[in-house]
């Protein structure tokens, strides 16, 4: 082809060009390497089926050369802008999730008038549930409307607030749990060695014998794998609380997430309180077919069927946008004297709060390595109280065996075994007098006092029992 070519644009010029035979190079693999780069890791690549396998994974896309063949060679050639040009390596981008479902408005204490008059007007009750967690003034029921066709959410919360002008109206935000990035492989045991840096006992019956005894955890997360190893002997309930019609969530973050608070001691997962009791909610479910979503809607039920259980301290390993129902239930929580720990999310330093954990009462915890340098992706701020490693923590995979995980998700279990630990010291710890414990046991690691990075600095486990007893009401 090269000839014919050539010999077309001699005739046009009027000259005769004669080619020197073709030259051949040695097959260069970085194409190989720019046409499988992807955005952006995740924790567990999109496949819910994870185990450690005994040993590192093998990803289909690895660019060595040796995995595949070239279609043809890198060539040398006169006239390259007579060749056909190879299209752009395409760089493969993660789906894109929404922050909120797309058609509806979620309302608490909307009387039943404003609901008539917004079904005359087009709008759809598409669920209503009745809450045990009610604040003073507040209706004991949140509603889930659907929008009118041709009517923009901006538009119909502005139109369901005119009708009632005192309840909690917004949009039916989506929150994600907190894990963003493969972490490498390091070495078996040696992950697990990673609560060492603040002191967590590998068997903590020692620990509790000089505590007292520990009260239930709640745990709002993904699906978990009950019949994992780990947590084959745990004392661990879980509720669903989506639809069931709903396609269900993936289990590697739960599954990770209760191991590391309960797994068996002596087990691939060991968790950091094995005896402990925990209930686990499960308000997630997939979306896209890779993504795990849970609704305001759903984490407002999740919360309040915890408060129904008396629970004391409960773990929120996911992030999502301020919405004005999900605030008024928190402070309901915490009216109720309820210790809510959040992960403040992987969106990076300079990215805006994230809540739960913006909210005020809440204990918001950032992620650090075993060097004690922060999480590259962790987001930073005013409202960051606390850091706790989340770098590599050695937990469950989603069916059998273990992995390191990464992310603000992991670091907010540590925080929430350690309340649950002053807990069982001292059971009358207000939200507040929780905070400031936990504050007098974190060691500085960043600037003097509390930062926008590390918060009051990292938990210190080796003085639990002691630091909740100077507390006073």
């Amino acid at each position: 082809m090269d000839r014919v070519f050539a010999r077309l644009l001699g005739g046009l010029l009027g000259l005769a060009v004669v080619l020197p035979p073709p030259v051949s190079l040695p097959f260069d693999p970085t194409y190989q390497l720019l046409a499988v780069a992807h955005a952006d890791d995740d924790d567990d690549g999109g496949d819910d089926d994870d185990d450690d396998g005994g040993g590192g994974r093998s990803e289909g896309g690895s660019g060595r050369s040796g995995d595949r063949t070239p279609s043809r060679q890198s060539g040398f050639t006169l006239f390259p802008f007579l060749q056909p040009q190879r299209p752009a390596p395409v760089r493969r981008a993660a789906p894109a999730v929404p922050d909120r479902v797309p058609n509806e408005i979620i309302a608490a204490g909307l009387p039943e008038a404003a609901i008539t008059q917004l079904t005359e007007e087009g709008y759809a009750v598409a669920e209503r549930q009745s809450l045990a967690l009610v604040t003073a003034g507040q209706a004991n029921e949140i509603v889930r409307l659907v929008v009118p066709r041709g009517t923009g959410l901006e538009a119909a919360r502005e139109r369901v607030t005119s009708l009632a002008p005192v309840a909690q109206v917004d949009f039916n935000h989506y929150y994600r749990p907190e894990q963003t990035e493969t972490a490498p492989d390091c070495g078996g045991q040696a992950c697990a060695l990673v609560r060492e840096i603040i002191g967590w006992p590998i068997d903590p019956a020692g620990l509790l014998q000089r505590c007292g005894s520990l009260p239930k955890i709640g745990l709002i997360d993904t699906a978990i794998n009950p019949d994992h190893p780990s947590l084959g002997d745990a004392r661990l309930e879980v509720i669903r609380i989506s639809d069931d019609a709903l396609p269900q969530s993936g289990r590697q973050h739960g599954t990770a997430v209760a191991a590391l608070l309960v797994g068996a001691a002596g087990s691939r997962a060991p968790g950091l309180l094995p005896s402990s009791e925990v209930i686990a909610v499960d308000a997630f479910r997939r979306i896209g077919g890779s993504a795990d979503v849970a609704s305001t809607f759903d984490l407002v039920r999740a919360l309040d069927a915890l408060a129904g259980r008396n629970v004391r301290v409960i773990n929120l390993s996911l992030a999502g946008p301020d919405n004005a129902l999900l605030k008024k239930t928190v402070e309901a929580m915490i009216e109720r004297r309820v210790i809510l720990v959040a992960a403040v999310g992987n969106s990076g330093p300079r990215a805006k709060p994230l809540y739960p954990a913006g909210y005020d009462g809440v204990i918001a915890v950032t992620a650090v390595d075993k060097g004690r340098n922060a999480y590259r992706r962790a987001n930073q701020g005013a409202h960051v109280d606390i850091a706790a490693p989340g770098v590599n923590v050695w937990t469950a995979a989603s069916i059998s065996g273990a992995r390191p995980k990464s992310g603000t998700s992991f670091a907010a279990p540590f925080v929430s075994a350690a309340a649950a630990v002053l807990l069982a010291e001292r059971p009358d710890l207000t939200p507040v007098q929780m905070a400031e414990a936990l504050s007098g046991l974190a060691q500085d690691i960043g600037s003097p006092g509390k930062d926008q990075v590390f918060g009051w600095g990292l938990l210190d486990a080796r003085r639990l029992c002691t630091a909740g007893a100077s507390v006073q009401p």
